[in-house]
């Protein structure tokens, strides 16, 4: 786990507050992972482009950022 993403206790459960997940296309990616992507995104102040491989496609964490 890289410094500064969400733990098992602070990840909690973060579907409580976002919105459903879309019935068509394929599963979603695990929503913790790209949560760290937006917290990384948030701490470096990066373009979303920069975001680190291994919080999934920038693509995915900028929607879930956007809901």
């Amino acid at each position: 786990m890289a410094r500064g993403d969400l733990t098992d206790e602070q990840g909690g459960r973060p579907e409580a507050v976002l919105p459903p997940l879309p019935k068509m296309g394929r599963r979603p990616r695990d929503r913790r992972q790209c949560f760290d992507g937006i917290w990384w995104r948030a701490r470096t102040g990066s373009p979303w482009r920069d975001v680190a491989e291994r919080y999934g496609p920038w693509e995915t964490a900028y929607t879930l950022f956007r809901r």
